[in-house]
């Protein structure tokens, strides 16, 4: 452990929570932030956690970087981001296995995450030189129209404990091409991943004369975060988390009229038809569902299988679910490690409970292991798609197993949820794919045909509707969230001509 942390520069008992250079700091008030193993409930090591006023100075200094920064040509903003990239290509075993040490997803997941930042800043430096705008065609004459991109300013990115270093890449990377510099609050579950990211910044920006594109402020959300949800000079947030807290954020940040980008939850099925080959499905399902112990935002929750496969569908993904390893992250072998906390814990067992009292049939898992560490066996469940447990969201590994008759009600099943992030079907019959992905299917922002619902490729826009929050990150076009558009008409000609054929001389 302690050769990990050093590679990442993280080498004292209690660090720092603020940095926007090539330093550290914060004063002791706003009280210690342990960082524990969820494998073992081990103290890896404390933060300070910033105060206000070490907030205050983050943004003054993020704010101050943005103006000189926004002046830096795209294809230039985007080396610097190529060198993060190489950075991170360095640091990607110790990186990955912080990311398992400290969130407990197993090495090949820690590592996973890593390749996603390196992927986002290869797709990102290629996009700085593809910041387009359209030119229209005016109705005067000798004038020409067109449309550009401005850089938006500080932006500020809360983010999540299951993904603790790739979704703050989605946002910054893309962020530092459009000019826009960032502040990043990660969660107080990750802090120790986030200073080992941070810290990664700091080197390549001092190397590059830059202070203060990415900089970084860990504290309580009561407080850091109120704060920068509240703040006019950050016109853009990015969060991750919850709906029931996205819901605040929003209303938050609409209030001062600023914008939002919402990944919040998710209650993602799989529908698995007559025709599906469940030599790719079984594997899809048990990877979707216990992969990160079921706390994936994208995780399968939900299987609606076609009733004349179904004894057939649980028979082998039983199977597939003895061969799950479930132990140390970090140990080869392992295909499922700790949730995160104890509270992730008592989460599942409770949601265990209200499936029994609503009457479902649990078919293997749902316990916790005893021993040191958040362990737990993954679930499988027959259910009833309107049970309250089920329309809710439990970030655990717990999956629903729901039979349907005809195309139409599995559809109506899929999209009967209140969220509406990531769906796949599992079918050979093309016209079922087409109608699944088409107006009259899957409700979801991510659509999938035989995979799964995990794994979303950084080059696709990432999110979801409905209590998804509506946001998209990672690629495509995602990159406008994080510019501001502007209209321009430029008069070539000695005349003024005004639009729609209106006269108004006002010469004598």
């Amino acid at each position: 452990m302690n050769s990990i942390l050093k590679e990442l520069g993280i080498e004292h008992e209690n660090y720092g929570a603020c940095s926007s250079a090539n330093q550290w700091w914060s004063s002791q008030e706003g009280g210690l932030l342990e960082s524990v193993n969820p494998s073992t409930g081990e103290v890896i090591a404390g933060v300070y956690q910033a105060t206000e006023e070490d907030y205050e100075r983050i943004v003054e200094a993020s704010t101050v970087a943005f103006k000189s920064f926004r002046k830096v040509p795209a294809p230039i903003r985007g080396q610097l981001v190529r060198e993060m990239a190489d950075a991170l290509r360095e640091k990607k075993d110790a990186l990955g296995s912080l990311v398992s040490l400290e969130m407990g997803k197993i090495k090949a997941e820690g590592d996973g995450e890593v390749q996603e930042m390196i992927d986002i800043a290869d797709f990102a430096v290629g996009q700085s030189r593809m910041l387009y705008g359209k030119t229209m065609h005016s109705e005067r004459p000798d004038h020409r129209m067109y449309e550009q991109w401005h850089p938006l300013g500080s932006i500020g990115v809360i983010s999540a404990f299951n993904f603790p270093v790739a979704v703050w890449a989605w946002n910054a990377f893309i962020a530092a091409i459009c000019g826009d510099t960032t502040i990043w609050k990660p969660s107080s579950t990750a802090p120790l991943c986030a200073i080992a990211v941070q810290n990664i910044c700091n080197t390549v920006m001092e190397r590059n004369g830059y202070s203060g594109i990415f900089s970084i402020v860990i504290g309580q959300g009561s407080i850091i975060g109120e704060k920068m949800i509240n703040d006019g000079r950050l016109p853009l947030i990015s969060f991750t988390g919850s709906t029931a807290m996205g819901r605040h954020v929003s209303s938050t940040v609409s209030s001062r009229f600023g914008k939002t980008i919402l990944e919040l939850g998710g209650n993602n099925a799989i529908i698995i038809d007559e025709t599906a080959n469940l030599d790719l499905a079984i594997p899809a399902v048990a990877f979707g569902a216990v992969g990160t112990a079921g706390q994936r935002c994208t995780s399968t929750r939900r299987i609606i299988v076609h009733k004349s496969i179904q004894e057939e569908f649980i028979k082998r993904l039983l199977h597939a679910y003895k061969q799950v390893n479930i132990g140390d992250p970090l140990k080869n072998g392992s295909l499922m490690g700790p949730l995160v906390n104890k509270n992730a814990v008592s989460d599942f067992l409770n949601a265990i409970e209200s499936v029994k009292k609503s009457g479902g049939e649990i078919l293997c898992g749902g316990t916790k292991i005893e021993g040191q560490g958040n362990y737990v066996t993954p679930a499988i469940v027959k259910a009833k798609n309107e049970w309250d447990i089920v329309q809710t969201e439990t970030f655990a590994p717990i999956l629903y197993v729901i039979s349907y008759d005809t195309l139409e009600d599995a559809v109506e099943i899929h999209n009967n949820v209140p969220q509406g992030l990531s769906s796949s079907m599992f079918t050979t019959n093309v016209g079922s794919a087409e109608y699944f992905l088409s107006h009259r299917g899957s409700d979801c922002g991510i659509a999938n045909i035989n995979i799964g619902t995990s794994g979303a490729e950084i080059g696709g826009a990432f999110g979801g509707e409905k209590e998804t929050g509506g946001g998209r990150e990672s690629g495509s076009d995602a990159w406008k969230q994080y510019m501001r558009r502007q209209t321009n008409t430029l008069n070539w000609s000695t005349e003024l001509p005004l639009a729609q054929g209106i006269s108004f001389d006002l010469n004598e």
